[in-house]
Protein backbone atom coordinates (compact mmCIF):
# COMPACT_ATOMS: atom_id res chain seq x y z
CA UNK A 1 0.00 0.00 0.00
CA UNK A 2 2.85 2.41 0.31
CA UNK A 3 4.62 1.80 -2.16
CA UNK A 4 3.38 4.21 -4.55
CA UNK A 5 4.01 6.69 -1.93
CA UNK A 6 7.49 5.43 -1.92
CA UNK A 7 8.04 5.78 -5.54
CA UNK A 8 6.17 9.18 -5.33
CA UNK A 9 8.72 10.59 -2.49
CA UNK A 10 11.55 9.13 -4.72
CA UNK A 11 10.78 10.69 -7.68
CA UNK A 12 10.19 13.99 -5.37
CA UNK A 13 13.83 13.81 -4.10
CA UNK A 14 15.20 12.80 -7.66
CA UNK A 15 13.80 15.81 -8.66
CA UNK A 16 14.95 18.22 -6.15
CA UNK A 17 18.42 16.74 -6.84
CA UNK A 18 18.80 17.31 -10.17
CA UNK A 19 17.33 21.42 -9.54
CA UNK A 20 19.56 21.59 -7.09
CA UNK A 21 23.05 19.81 -9.33
CA UNK A 22 21.22 22.41 -12.34
CA UNK A 23 21.20 19.01 -14.49
CA UNK A 24 17.51 20.09 -15.46
CA UNK A 25 16.77 19.37 -18.90
CA UNK A 26 14.35 22.82 -19.86
CA UNK A 27 12.22 22.62 -22.90
CA UNK A 28 9.70 25.46 -24.18
CA UNK A 29 7.47 24.82 -26.88
CA UNK A 30 9.28 27.16 -29.05
CA UNK A 31 12.79 28.02 -29.88
CA UNK A 32 11.80 31.76 -29.45
CA UNK A 33 11.63 33.67 -26.79
CA UNK A 34 8.09 34.82 -25.66
CA UNK A 35 6.17 38.04 -23.40
CA UNK A 36 5.30 34.84 -21.43
CA UNK A 37 7.73 32.72 -19.56
CA UNK A 38 6.77 28.75 -20.70
CA UNK A 39 4.80 26.99 -17.82
CA UNK A 40 5.34 23.26 -19.32
CA UNK A 41 8.27 21.23 -21.15
CA UNK A 42 10.18 20.44 -18.21
CA UNK A 43 11.64 16.87 -18.59
CA UNK A 44 12.81 14.91 -15.44
CA UNK A 45 15.84 12.30 -16.07
CA UNK A 46 15.67 9.53 -13.68
CA UNK A 47 17.21 6.51 -16.04
CA UNK A 48 16.00 3.56 -16.77
CA UNK A 49 13.06 2.64 -14.50
CA UNK A 50 11.05 5.68 -14.86
CA UNK A 51 8.10 6.14 -13.33
CA UNK A 52 4.65 7.94 -15.17
CA UNK A 53 3.90 10.73 -12.82
CA UNK A 54 0.22 10.60 -14.28
CA UNK A 55 0.01 6.80 -13.43
CA UNK A 56 1.30 7.07 -9.71
CA UNK A 57 -1.14 9.98 -9.20
CA UNK A 58 -4.21 7.09 -10.35
CA UNK A 59 -2.74 4.89 -7.80
CA UNK A 60 -2.28 7.49 -5.21
CA UNK A 61 -6.35 8.69 -5.26
CA UNK A 62 -7.27 5.54 -5.29
CA UNK A 63 -5.76 4.75 -2.14
CA UNK A 64 -6.30 8.12 -0.77
CA UNK A 65 -8.23 7.42 2.43
CA UNK A 66 -5.51 5.91 3.97
CA UNK A 67 -2.89 8.16 2.63
CA UNK A 68 -5.34 11.18 4.66
CA UNK A 69 -4.89 8.25 7.70
CA UNK A 70 -1.05 8.07 7.56
CA UNK A 71 -0.41 11.90 6.27
CA UNK A 72 -2.81 13.64 9.04
CA UNK A 73 -2.88 17.35 8.00
CA UNK A 74 -0.13 17.18 5.67
CA UNK A 75 -0.25 17.76 2.03
CA UNK A 76 1.24 14.98 -0.51
CA UNK A 77 4.15 15.88 -2.67
CA UNK A 78 1.34 15.12 -6.06
CA UNK A 79 -1.05 17.58 -3.99
CA UNK A 80 2.19 20.59 -4.14
CA UNK A 81 2.79 19.26 -7.54
CA UNK A 82 -0.93 19.48 -8.42
CA UNK A 83 -1.20 22.81 -6.87
CA UNK A 84 1.90 24.70 -8.13
CA UNK A 85 0.55 24.04 -11.74
CA UNK A 86 -1.67 26.72 -11.20
CA UNK A 87 0.86 29.27 -10.77
CA UNK A 88 0.87 32.54 -12.69
CA UNK A 89 4.29 33.55 -14.31
CA UNK A 90 5.55 36.70 -14.76
CA UNK A 91 4.75 38.50 -18.07
CA UNK A 92 6.94 41.08 -19.71
CA UNK A 93 4.50 42.48 -22.28
CA UNK A 94 7.37 44.35 -23.92
CA UNK A 95 7.66 42.16 -27.24
CA UNK A 96 4.23 42.92 -28.64
CA UNK A 97 3.94 46.53 -28.00
CA UNK A 98 7.01 47.55 -29.93
CA UNK A 99 6.14 45.47 -32.66
CA UNK A 100 3.00 47.16 -32.73
CA UNK A 101 4.49 50.31 -32.63
CA UNK A 102 6.89 50.09 -35.24
CA UNK A 103 4.35 48.29 -37.80
CA UNK A 104 2.16 51.14 -36.96
CA UNK A 105 5.05 53.82 -37.81
CA UNK A 106 6.20 52.03 -41.34
CA UNK A 107 1.63 52.23 -41.95
CA UNK A 108 2.08 56.14 -41.36
CA UNK A 109 5.23 56.32 -43.38
CA UNK A 110 4.33 53.84 -46.28
CA UNK A 111 0.89 53.79 -46.03
CA UNK A 112 1.01 49.99 -45.76
CA UNK A 113 -2.36 48.33 -43.89
CA UNK A 114 -1.51 46.25 -41.47
CA UNK A 115 -3.36 43.87 -39.38
CA UNK A 116 -3.59 43.34 -35.46
CA UNK A 117 -2.19 40.22 -34.68
CA UNK A 118 -1.92 39.38 -30.99
CA UNK A 119 0.13 36.16 -30.26
CA UNK A 120 4.11 36.75 -29.94
CA UNK A 121 5.06 34.50 -32.71
CA UNK A 122 2.60 35.25 -34.97
CA UNK A 123 3.64 39.25 -34.04
CA UNK A 124 7.99 38.29 -35.14
CA UNK A 125 6.08 36.51 -38.63
CA UNK A 126 3.59 38.99 -39.00
CA UNK A 127 6.77 41.91 -39.05
CA UNK A 128 9.05 39.90 -41.07
CA UNK A 129 6.48 39.57 -43.78
CA UNK A 130 5.66 43.23 -43.37
CA UNK A 131 9.09 43.63 -43.72
CA UNK A 132 9.60 41.65 -46.94
CA UNK A 133 6.61 44.28 -48.81
CA UNK A 134 8.99 47.45 -48.33
CA UNK A 135 11.10 48.95 -51.14
CA UNK A 136 14.09 50.25 -49.37
CA UNK A 137 15.86 52.66 -51.15
CA UNK A 138 19.87 51.62 -51.15
CA UNK A 139 21.58 55.01 -53.70
CA UNK A 140 23.81 57.61 -52.66
CA UNK A 141 21.46 60.37 -52.57
CA UNK A 142 17.38 59.25 -53.69
CA UNK A 143 15.78 57.33 -57.03
CA UNK A 144 13.31 59.34 -58.63
CA UNK A 145 9.49 57.81 -58.87
CA UNK A 146 8.07 58.31 -62.08
CA UNK A 147 4.07 57.89 -63.29
CA UNK A 148 5.25 54.98 -65.40
CA UNK A 149 7.80 52.76 -65.86
CA UNK A 150 9.83 54.13 -68.24
CA UNK A 151 12.95 56.47 -67.71
CA UNK A 152 11.90 58.07 -71.02
CA UNK A 153 8.12 58.13 -70.80
CA UNK A 154 7.46 58.31 -67.06
CA UNK A 155 7.41 61.92 -65.93
CA UNK A 156 9.09 62.60 -62.19
CA UNK A 157 6.82 62.58 -59.48
CA UNK A 158 8.43 62.60 -56.17
CA UNK A 159 12.31 61.00 -55.12
CA UNK A 160 12.67 58.49 -52.66
CA UNK A 161 15.95 59.50 -50.41
CA UNK A 162 18.62 57.21 -49.46
CA UNK A 163 16.87 54.47 -46.92
CA UNK A 164 13.52 55.78 -47.24
CA UNK A 165 10.76 53.33 -47.16
CA UNK A 166 7.73 52.53 -49.64
CA UNK A 167 4.93 49.59 -49.82
CA UNK A 168 6.18 47.32 -52.94
CA UNK A 169 2.77 47.26 -54.99
CA UNK A 170 3.89 45.19 -58.33
CA UNK A 171 6.73 45.08 -60.41
CA UNK A 172 6.84 45.62 -63.88
CA UNK A 173 9.54 44.73 -66.06
CA UNK A 174 12.76 45.39 -63.15
CA UNK A 175 10.51 48.70 -61.78
CA UNK A 176 8.52 48.37 -58.15
CA UNK A 177 5.61 50.36 -57.98
CA UNK A 178 5.56 51.34 -54.69
CA UNK A 179 3.66 54.08 -52.21
CA UNK A 180 5.71 55.93 -49.61
CA UNK A 181 4.00 59.08 -48.11
CA UNK A 182 1.86 61.13 -50.26
CA UNK A 183 3.59 59.77 -53.55
CA UNK A 184 2.41 56.14 -55.61
CA UNK A 185 4.57 55.65 -58.50
CA UNK A 186 7.64 53.28 -60.19
CA UNK A 187 11.35 53.48 -58.81
CA UNK A 188 14.06 51.68 -60.50
CA UNK A 189 14.23 48.20 -58.79
CA UNK A 190 18.26 48.32 -59.47
CA UNK A 191 18.25 51.09 -56.74
CA UNK A 192 16.42 49.49 -53.74
CA UNK A 193 16.14 46.25 -52.33
CA UNK A 194 12.53 44.32 -51.12
CA UNK A 195 12.07 40.68 -50.54
CA UNK A 196 13.93 38.99 -48.21
CA UNK A 197 16.70 41.17 -48.66
CA UNK A 198 14.71 44.33 -47.24
CA UNK A 199 14.34 42.32 -44.21
CA UNK A 200 17.38 43.56 -42.00
CA UNK A 201 17.83 46.63 -43.82
CA UNK A 202 14.70 47.51 -42.35
CA UNK A 203 15.53 47.36 -39.25
CA UNK A 204 18.58 49.28 -39.44
CA UNK A 205 16.83 52.30 -41.25
CA UNK A 206 14.60 52.97 -38.80
CA UNK A 207 15.38 55.12 -36.10
CA UNK A 208 13.66 54.64 -32.52
CA UNK A 209 13.18 57.82 -30.51
CA UNK A 210 12.10 58.89 -27.02
CA UNK A 211 10.31 62.50 -26.58
CA UNK A 212 10.92 63.93 -23.32
CA UNK A 213 7.39 64.23 -21.34
CA UNK A 214 8.56 65.87 -18.60
CA UNK A 215 10.30 69.47 -17.25
CA UNK A 216 13.23 68.32 -16.64
CA UNK A 217 14.28 64.39 -17.02
CA UNK A 218 16.85 62.17 -15.20
CA UNK A 219 18.67 59.72 -17.19
CA UNK A 220 20.57 57.40 -14.51
CA UNK A 221 22.83 55.02 -15.16
CA UNK A 222 20.63 52.02 -14.34
CA UNK A 223 16.91 50.96 -14.54
CA UNK A 224 15.91 52.18 -11.65
CA UNK A 225 15.12 55.20 -8.67
CA UNK A 226 17.39 54.27 -6.98
CA UNK A 227 20.16 54.53 -9.48
CA UNK A 228 22.53 57.66 -9.78
CA UNK A 229 21.81 60.21 -12.17
CA UNK A 230 24.07 61.01 -15.55
CA UNK A 231 22.37 63.74 -16.75
CA UNK A 232 19.45 65.74 -17.43
CA UNK A 233 17.31 66.60 -20.39
CA UNK A 234 14.53 69.15 -20.87
CA UNK A 235 11.09 68.44 -22.13
CA UNK A 236 10.87 67.80 -25.83
CA UNK A 237 14.01 67.31 -26.87
CA UNK A 238 14.61 63.84 -28.62
CA UNK A 239 16.84 60.76 -27.14
CA UNK A 240 18.21 57.74 -29.59
CA UNK A 241 16.72 54.66 -27.89
CA UNK A 242 19.53 51.61 -27.68
CA UNK A 243 17.70 48.90 -26.54
CA UNK A 244 14.06 48.94 -24.60
CA UNK A 245 13.52 46.89 -21.06
CA UNK A 246 10.56 46.49 -18.83
CA UNK A 247 9.21 49.87 -18.33
CA UNK A 248 12.69 51.59 -19.29
CA UNK A 249 14.57 52.37 -21.95
CA UNK A 250 18.77 52.98 -22.78
CA UNK A 251 19.30 56.09 -24.34
CA UNK A 252 22.32 58.09 -25.59
CA UNK A 253 23.27 61.52 -24.14
CA UNK A 254 26.38 63.20 -23.94
CA UNK A 255 27.44 61.72 -20.82
CA UNK A 256 27.18 58.14 -22.12
CA UNK A 257 24.36 56.06 -22.55
CA UNK A 258 21.69 56.15 -19.40
CA UNK A 259 18.42 55.16 -18.82
CA UNK A 260 14.69 57.00 -18.52
CA UNK A 261 11.49 55.66 -17.65
CA UNK A 262 8.72 54.78 -19.81
CA UNK A 263 6.19 57.52 -17.74
CA UNK A 264 8.36 60.16 -18.64
CA UNK A 265 8.85 59.66 -22.69
CA UNK A 266 6.87 58.56 -25.45
CA UNK A 267 8.17 56.37 -28.46
CA UNK A 268 7.99 56.15 -31.71
CA UNK A 269 10.07 55.60 -34.89
CA UNK A 270 11.52 57.64 -37.30
CA UNK A 271 11.52 56.08 -41.03
CA UNK A 272 11.99 58.46 -44.12
CA UNK A 273 9.28 58.90 -46.56
CA UNK A 274 9.43 60.12 -50.55
CA UNK A 275 8.65 63.52 -51.32
CA UNK A 276 6.60 64.54 -53.96
CA UNK A 277 7.49 67.35 -56.55
CA UNK A 278 5.23 69.61 -55.15
CA UNK A 279 6.42 68.97 -51.64
CA UNK A 280 10.02 69.28 -52.90
CA UNK A 281 9.50 72.99 -54.58
CA UNK A 282 7.31 74.12 -51.38
CA UNK A 283 10.29 73.03 -49.27
CA UNK A 284 12.79 74.66 -51.39
CA UNK A 285 10.96 77.92 -51.58
CA UNK A 286 10.52 77.89 -47.98
CA UNK A 287 14.04 77.00 -47.07
CA UNK A 288 15.45 79.64 -49.18
CA UNK A 289 13.10 82.69 -47.61
CA UNK A 290 13.91 81.52 -44.53
CA UNK A 291 17.43 81.72 -45.71
CA UNK A 292 17.36 85.02 -47.29
CA UNK A 293 15.33 86.79 -43.76
CA UNK A 294 18.45 85.01 -41.67
CA UNK A 295 20.40 86.93 -44.02
CA UNK A 296 18.86 89.98 -44.17
CA UNK A 297 18.97 89.71 -39.98
CA UNK A 298 22.23 88.87 -39.71
CA UNK A 299 23.48 91.84 -41.34
CA UNK A 300 21.06 94.40 -38.94
CA UNK A 301 22.09 92.68 -36.29
CA UNK A 302 26.03 92.92 -36.83
CA UNK A 303 26.26 96.35 -37.16
CA UNK A 304 25.14 96.89 -33.85
CA UNK A 305 29.04 95.24 -32.22
CA UNK A 306 27.35 93.59 -29.46
CA UNK A 307 27.59 90.37 -28.12
CA UNK A 308 24.46 90.98 -25.68
CA UNK A 309 25.88 89.95 -22.54
CA UNK A 310 28.30 91.69 -19.58
CA UNK A 311 31.17 89.55 -19.67
CA UNK A 312 34.25 89.87 -17.41
CA UNK A 313 36.78 90.06 -20.35
CA UNK A 314 36.58 91.30 -23.77
CA UNK A 315 34.87 89.54 -26.89
CA UNK A 316 34.86 90.41 -30.52
CA UNK A 317 31.34 90.92 -31.58
CA UNK A 318 29.66 89.24 -34.56
CA UNK A 319 29.86 91.62 -36.80
CA UNK A 320 33.76 91.66 -36.06
CA UNK A 321 34.05 88.66 -37.96
CA UNK A 322 31.45 89.18 -41.42
CA UNK A 323 33.46 90.33 -43.85
CA UNK A 324 33.32 90.53 -48.17
CA UNK A 325 35.10 87.29 -48.40
CA UNK A 326 33.96 84.99 -45.61
CA UNK A 327 29.99 83.57 -45.51
CA UNK A 328 28.41 84.58 -42.56
CA UNK A 329 28.59 80.52 -41.69
CA UNK A 330 31.85 80.97 -41.13
CA UNK A 331 31.83 84.09 -38.87
CA UNK A 332 29.39 81.99 -36.39
CA UNK A 333 31.78 79.69 -36.47
CA UNK A 334 34.41 81.74 -35.13
CA UNK A 335 32.41 83.99 -33.10
CA UNK A 336 31.51 80.37 -31.24
CA UNK A 337 34.99 79.80 -30.87
CA UNK A 338 35.87 82.65 -28.55
CA UNK A 339 33.50 81.29 -25.92
CA UNK A 340 35.48 77.89 -25.34
CA UNK A 341 36.22 77.29 -21.36
CA UNK A 342 33.51 78.87 -20.13
CA UNK A 343 30.80 77.02 -17.98
CA UNK A 344 28.01 74.67 -19.26
CA UNK A 345 24.68 75.51 -17.18
CA UNK A 346 21.91 73.11 -17.63
CA UNK A 347 18.86 75.34 -18.90
CA UNK A 348 21.40 78.39 -19.31
CA UNK A 349 21.58 80.50 -22.43
CA UNK A 350 24.75 83.06 -21.04
CA UNK A 351 27.37 82.58 -23.56
CA UNK A 352 29.74 83.46 -20.82
CA UNK A 353 28.24 82.55 -17.24
CA UNK A 354 27.12 79.10 -18.22
CA UNK A 355 24.81 77.43 -21.26
CA UNK A 356 23.67 74.13 -21.96
CA UNK A 357 24.12 72.81 -26.09
CA UNK A 358 21.03 74.25 -27.07
CA UNK A 359 21.33 77.35 -25.34
CA UNK A 360 24.67 77.40 -26.52
CA UNK A 361 23.49 77.22 -30.47
CA UNK A 362 20.81 79.53 -29.68
CA UNK A 363 22.63 82.17 -28.22
CA UNK A 364 25.38 82.32 -31.00
CA UNK A 365 22.72 82.70 -33.50
CA UNK A 366 20.46 84.86 -32.24
CA UNK A 367 23.80 87.07 -32.34
CA UNK A 368 23.25 87.07 -35.92
CA UNK A 369 19.50 87.73 -35.81
CA UNK A 370 18.26 84.69 -35.37
CA UNK A 371 16.09 83.03 -33.44
CA UNK A 372 16.25 79.42 -32.58
CA UNK A 373 14.79 77.19 -30.46
CA UNK A 374 16.42 76.13 -26.91
CA UNK A 375 15.93 72.40 -27.59
CA UNK A 376 18.21 70.02 -29.07
CA UNK A 377 15.11 68.08 -30.51
CA UNK A 378 13.53 70.95 -32.52
CA UNK A 379 17.07 72.11 -33.98
CA UNK A 380 16.68 69.32 -36.02
CA UNK A 381 14.13 70.82 -38.17
CA UNK A 382 15.40 74.32 -38.47
CA UNK A 383 17.24 75.73 -42.13
CA UNK A 384 17.81 73.68 -44.61
CA UNK A 385 18.78 69.69 -44.69
CA UNK A 386 22.43 68.90 -45.28
CA UNK A 387 23.76 65.16 -46.28
CA UNK A 388 25.76 64.47 -43.90
CA UNK A 389 29.42 65.22 -42.06
CA UNK A 390 30.96 65.04 -45.59
CA UNK A 391 29.11 68.08 -46.62
CA UNK A 392 28.82 70.34 -43.81
CA UNK A 393 29.76 73.92 -43.69
CA UNK A 394 31.48 76.64 -40.63
CA UNK A 395 28.40 77.20 -38.95
CA UNK A 396 25.99 74.56 -39.71
CA UNK A 397 24.31 72.84 -36.87
CA UNK A 398 25.27 69.06 -36.19
CA UNK A 399 22.83 67.25 -34.05
CA UNK A 400 22.93 64.14 -31.92
CA UNK A 401 20.46 62.80 -29.57
CA UNK A 402 19.25 64.53 -26.87
CA UNK A 403 22.53 67.36 -28.00
CA UNK A 404 23.43 70.16 -30.77
CA UNK A 405 26.73 71.67 -31.01
CA UNK A 406 27.96 74.34 -34.54
CA UNK A 407 30.05 72.60 -36.89
CA UNK A 408 33.27 75.13 -37.19
CA UNK A 409 35.18 73.11 -39.94
CA UNK A 410 38.22 70.60 -40.85
CA UNK A 411 35.56 67.69 -39.22
CA UNK A 412 35.35 69.38 -35.73
CA UNK A 413 32.73 71.27 -33.68
CA UNK A 414 32.38 73.18 -30.69
CA UNK A 415 29.87 72.51 -27.95
CA UNK A 416 28.80 73.36 -24.64
CA UNK A 417 29.51 69.31 -23.97
CA UNK A 418 28.42 69.00 -19.64
CA UNK A 419 28.56 70.50 -16.60
CA UNK A 420 32.64 68.78 -16.67
CA UNK A 421 34.09 69.98 -19.31
CA UNK A 422 31.93 72.96 -20.27
CA UNK A 423 32.72 74.80 -23.62
CA UNK A 424 34.82 73.02 -25.79
CA UNK A 425 35.46 71.57 -29.17
CA UNK A 426 35.26 67.76 -30.43
CA UNK A 427 35.66 65.88 -33.23
CA UNK A 428 32.47 65.77 -35.17
CA UNK A 429 32.30 62.47 -35.65
CA UNK A 430 32.82 61.20 -31.87
CA UNK A 431 28.84 60.43 -31.77
CA UNK A 432 26.56 59.19 -34.68
CA UNK A 433 25.23 62.30 -35.92
CA UNK A 434 21.35 62.62 -36.28
CA UNK A 435 20.90 65.61 -38.44
CA UNK A 436 23.10 68.58 -40.03
CA UNK A 437 20.65 71.94 -40.90
CA UNK A 438 22.49 74.93 -42.33
CA UNK A 439 20.83 78.42 -41.26
CA UNK A 440 22.76 80.77 -43.98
Amino acid sequence: MKKPYMQLAALAMTAAMTFTNFSIDSYASSNKVTSVMPQAGITFALGSNQVSLSNLQETVESEKAEAEASSGAEKSVAQEINESEGAVTNITPLASTVTDSILSDIQNATGAIISNVQEDDAEARKEEEMFKTLVIAKVHDYVNVRDLPDENEGEVVGKLYDKSVGTFIEEENGWYKIKSGSVEGYVKGEYCVTGEDAVDLAREVGTRIATVTTTTLKVRGGPGLDEEVLGLVPIEDQLVVEEELDGWVKVSIEEGDGFVSLDYVTLSTEFVKAESKAEEEARLAKEAAEREAAAKAAAKATKKGSTKSSEPRSYNSAGSYTTATSSIGSAVAQFALQFVGNPYVYGGTSLTNGADCSGFVMSVYNNFGVSLPHSSGADRSVGAAVDGLANAQPGDIVCYSGHVAIYIGNGQIVHASTAKTGIKVSDAGYRSVLAVRRIF
